[in-house]
């Protein structure tokens, strides 16, 4: 109760059920100060970086990365889970959302640069400290961040993103294909990729229930996707990935020097990240928590609220 309605009432001037209403608009007041989500922008290296922000400033920070073909939009379902307690920001990569998505000519779309416009990101708000929520394409650029800065690093939350070769599946043929022979045939033969079909395929493999899979997901991602020279930004992402299957020994020395706290929550009909990658991660880091859920890629579309839960819980367990 507030000093101001313990007066109020003490003196009189407010009784009854209109004591009642004036405490439930000052605890509504008092929540939307910290549950509101701010849509900012951020120039960071010369380009426009769009980001979601929610949550009290002074409160333990969660840093979430979206994979392809998303932005922050991904996490539309999850801050108002966490921001009562927690600082959550989740930007756009170049080339994805609301950032700016140069032209691939004029921008080197590999995923070291993705992980340095992060670097220059945590800078320029002045995180000191974060856990991070690494999903996807958001995986590899996490993790260059977490070797990067070790101690800011306060746990790692992982779905589906995965770090282990053991995690690709069969869907990353064509793709492996193109890295051994870069030809343009090759190159061309990932057009398919960026369609509307494989992006509805992404949403939709591996769940139950369809009718969880919000039509703005998959419609709004094809809309950023078929922007005009996107394609190629797509395929130069496509190509450089290999970069990150080479690292992962690299991520499995910061894993076991450094021990982070770590959280697993998988999808575990994932067409493109198997169970497997999931279960590779406890050798080492054999304290993390892994817990699957009966669903495809996109797991936050279906099973939010489980997960938001079990990262309220891993969170109230990392230092600050």
């Amino acid at each position: 109760m507030t000093k101001l309605l313990m007066i109020l009432m003490v003196t009189g001037l407010l009784t009854g059920n209109a004591a009642a209403q004036y405490k439930n608009k000052q605890i509504i007041k008092s929540t939307m100060e910290h549950t509101q989500i701010h849509y900012r922008n951020v120039k960071v290296n010369g380009l426009n970086i769009f980001y979601r922000e929610s949550g009290p400033i002074g409160a333990p920070t969660l840093l979430l990365l979206h994979g392809y073909p998303t932005s922050s939009h991904m996490f539309r379902n999850l801050i108002p889970i966490l921001n009562a307690r927690y600082h959550v920001i989740a930007p756009d990569l170049p080339g994805f959302g609301y950032s700016d998505a140069p032209d691939h000519k004029n921008f080197n779309y590999t995923f070291d640069n993705l992980a340095s416009t992060a670097q220059g990101f945590i800078d320029e708000l002045g995180l000191k400290r974060f856990a991070v929520y690494i999903f996807d394409y958001g995986s590899p650029v996490g993790l260059r961040l977490a070797m990067a800065n070790p101690e800011k690093i306060t746990g790692i939350i992982s779905q589906n993103g995965n770090a282990y070769e053991e995690g690709l599946s069969k869907e990353w043929g064509p793709i492996q294909k193109y890295w051994k022979d870069q030809s343009q045939a090759n190159r061309d033969a990932l057009k398919d990729f960026v369609s509307e079909k494989a992006t509805w395929f992404q949403y939709h493999e591996g769940v139950a229930d369809a009718s969880l899979i919000a039509p703005e997901t998959y419609t709004l991602d094809q809309h950023f996707l078929d922007r005009p020279g996107n394609i190629e930004i797509q395929l130069d992402l496509v190509k450089d990935y290999r970069t990150n299957v080479a690292l992962y020994p690299k991520f499995h020395e910061y894993f076991r020097k450094y021990q982070p706290k770590a959280l697993l929550v998988w999808g575990n009909r994932d067409p493109y990240f198997l169970p497997a990658g999931a279960k590779a991660y406890l050798k080492d880091l054999p304290g993390a928590k892994l817990k699957f859920y009966d669903t495809g890629h996109f797991a936050l579309e279906t099973n939010a609220s489980e997960i938001g839960a079990e990262i309220l819980d891993f969170m109230a367990e990392l230092p600050r």
